[in-house]
């Protein structure tokens, strides 16, 4: 029976200088509800890239941010709406929050969700706002830390959400991915589309980053588009094998070999992420709202009747 791996005395988030001026903030070990940020320093302010799950770990987000610059953080751009990098959005009350215009609607509809207690292990979360973007865009938008051109995208999708977008730095090479590129853990697509991000990430690869900061896992190379890909892929044709068999997707999930996949972090995602290829095979539309509570609690079933486990 696969379950939840983890080391559970994480390494300490680290600051790493991914470009002049350019910050990835990495927080280990990059499973459920640990996700990784970026900022931008500039001469009259810090542009941010999301923020944390915790007030504790936004926090000491903030103080790291402090450990490079005294500068404020003027902006904060929100790659998606899930709560790992959106529930510390409070904690910059003197930001400009950007995102893309669905962000801000599925966190004013979700506030903090009450799903984040119905699977994990127990978690301090603090005393969390939402706090949704309040400048929007249907397309994207193009900040500037000095003379630095970050280009803010909507990528299309649905993919990991119905709402992700990338900041693209091209004179560095730079991409921060969002969720869109997980580097160790299992993507994780159930309120998105396989199928949707499969074909977002062929968008991606054209971009030619040499450098990618992933919503979760160490900073990479474009090298890992191919591997996220192909557990999709792997993900789309156990559906397909699964549903002429007539199998659920949580026994679906268990006949499953996984194999080359099977030493990602979380690997019960997959149950998860079988209840969207299913429903995508059923011909759902992508991103459609599916039974969420029900794809988590099979997935504590999947880990052996254990909530999932979070460090967050």
């Amino acid at each position: 029976m696969s379950s939840s791996r983890h080391d559970h005395a994480l390494p300490p988030s680290r600051v790493q200088e991914v470009a002049d001026g350019v910050y990835a903030y990495i927080q280990p070990d990059g499973s459920w509800w640990i996700n990784n940020t970026g900022f931008l320093v500039g001469r009259r302010g810090v542009i941010s890239v999301d923020s944390c799950s915790t007030e504790r770990r936004t926090l000491a987000y903030r103080e790291a941010i402090r450990s490079v610059t005294d500068r404020p953080v003027t902006t904060l751009i929100n790659t998606h709406h899930h709560g790992d990098h959106t529930f510390g959005n409070y904690a910059f009350p003197e930001a400009t929050i950007v995102g893309h215009e669905r962000t801000r609607e599925m966190i004013l509809a979700e506030g903090i969700p009450e799903y984040r207690t119905l699977a994990w292990t127990p978690v301090d979360w603090g005393d969390l706002e939402a706090c949704p973007p309040f400048l929007t865009y249907t397309d994207g938008v193009t900040v500037h830390s000095d003379e630095l051109r970050c280009e803010v995208r909507h990528v299309g999708g649905p993919a990991h959400t119905t709402n992700d977008s990338i900041v693209w730095i091209p004179e560095r090479s730079l991409l921060f991915a969002g969720d869109l590129v997980f580097n160790g853990g299992t993507p994780f697509v159930m309120m998105g589309s396989v199928q949707g991000s499969i074909a977002v990430l062929d968008r991606l690869r054209e971009l030619n980053a040499e450098t990618i900061v992933p919503g979760h896992g160490g900073v990479c190379g474009p090298e890992v588009i191919d591997r996220v890909q192909g557990y999709l892929r792997f993900v789309m044709a156990t559906a397909e094998l699964g549903r002429a068999a007539g199998l659920s997707p949580l026994q679906a999930a268990r006949e499953a070999d996984l194999g080359e996949y099977a030493g990602l972090l979380d690997p019960e995602r997959i149950v998860g992420n079988l209840h969207r290829a299913y429903a995508e095979l059923d011909g759902l539309p992508p991103g459609e709202p599916i039974d969420l509570g029900a794809a988590l609690l099979e997935m504590v079933e999947f880990n052996g009747g254990r909530p999932l486990t979070c460090l967050a």
